[in-house]
């Protein structure tokens, strides 16, 4: 067959994962961890300022987002501490492993460099949390840049302050509340890998399917007849690094087929392909509104399918487990949105989202569903 240069090919190697998503999934994991201490951050802060007005709150407030459009990091500080009239920032660390012989902190988070000499920051404190053991520790910059070593760390491939084990651990202190913090935190990075496979699983289905040519010009210009077709459609788009042409028209179109009777399967494809999307364009005010409103739609129909031992069910061809990855992958996708629309579009219709997975009806009943299964 004669090869055409403005053609792609798409072969299983074609596509790739949504290395979009990849990146949202790591940011997620230290969000997770960050609004499930929130609370008990404060009560600690209160404890070190007692009989001062005290709020903890993370950076932008309600409109806290965990991923950037464009990737990257944020430089803003983790939380914010209201003590009166006086602002503290807190940056928040933990560590998962027992056996670490160094706990490592960025030179930027430590220490600037005034008149050639590097100082410490004044006006922070680190929070950090020792998972394995239910410890944390409340220090200032001062005392990392004064117990450190300046060294290489080669899982950032950067220098950073490095603070020897046994300074590290006389400093923590146990607090029996941390125990199911840190269990929650696991399980919900748990439940956030077991959703994520299902890129894979979708992955695998369309190189199995895909062996046809895509014209490049022409996918990008006609709408897709059905849901399935619109779903394959986006997916191959989204790994192409393509766009419609009028992404806008394709939106409002895609939330027509949101009904009354969807299955949870379906929903997870409209959801992947809102998400797809929406990030690429802005809505007009219209638009806007139908997309509020069909957000909050799905996530009552998401509800409305949870059963009693902790799964979700809408159809009978596919597995509990399987309908329980469709439901959480959508939940997951839609606490995104929701809290992108708040922080681009200031939206008062939607309610930031306070801890992640909150959506789901009973974490832990789900947890255990799905752990006992794998």
């Amino acid at each position: 067959m004669k090869l055409n240069g403005k053609t792609i090919y798409a072969q299983s190697s074609d596509i790739k994962s949504r290395t979009y998503l990849e990146y949202r999934k790591d940011m997620k994991k230290k969000a997770i961890a960050e609004l499930e201490i929130l609370e008990w951050l404060e009560n600690k802060v209160k404890e070190l300022y007692p009989h001062k007005y005290v709020k903890v709150y993370k950076s932008g407030g309600d409109k806290f987002l965990w991923f950037l459009r464009k990737g990257g990091v944020s430089r803003e500080p983790d939380y914010i501490a209201e003590i009166d009239d006086k602002k503290i920032e807190f940056e928040f660390q933990y560590a998962e492993k027992a056996d670490l012989e160094f706990y490592d902190f960025k030179l930027s988070k430590i220490a600037k460099s005034k008149k050639g000499n590097r100082e410490p920051i004044e006006d922070k404190f680190f929070i950090y949390i020792h998972k394995p053991s239910f410890q944390y520790a409340i220090f200032k910059p001062e005392w990392v840049f004064n117990n450190s070593k300046y060294g290489m760390v080669e899982a950032w491939r950067t220098n950073a302050y490095r603070v020897p084990k046994e300074k590290f651990l006389s400093i923590l202190k146990p607090d029996p509340n941390l125990k199911s913090i840190c269990l929650s935190i696991d399980a919900k990075n748990f439940i956030l890998n077991f959703q994520h496979q299902l890129i894979d699983i979708n992955k695998d289905k369309l190189s199995n399917l895909l062996q046809s040519v895509i014209d490049e010009d022409k996918i990008v210009k006609i709408m897709p007849k059905d849901l399935d077709s619109f779903f394959k459609v986006c997916f191959i788009l989204d790994n192409l690094n393509k766009i419609p042409q009028n992404a806008n028209l394709w939106l409002i179109y895609l939330l027509t087929y949101i009904n009354k009777d969807i299955l949870l399967e379906d929903i997870s494809k409209i959801v992947y392909c809102i998400d797809f999307l929406y990030l690429k364009i802005s809505l007009t005010t219209n638009e806007l509104n139908q997309v509020t409103l069909k957000v909050k739609e799905l996530i009552v129909k998401i509800k409305g399918c949870y059963q009693n031992d902790g799964s979700y069910k809408s159809s009978l061809k596919s597995s509990p487990l399987e309908e329980t990855r469709y439901a959480l992958f959508s939940i997951n996708l839609l606490e995104d949105l929701i809290q992108d629309i708040i922080y681009y579009y200031s939206v008062s219709e939607l309610q930031p989202i306070k801890k992640i997975y909150e959506n789901v009806n009973d974490l832990g009943k789900t947890y255990k569903l799905i752990s006992e299964a794998k």
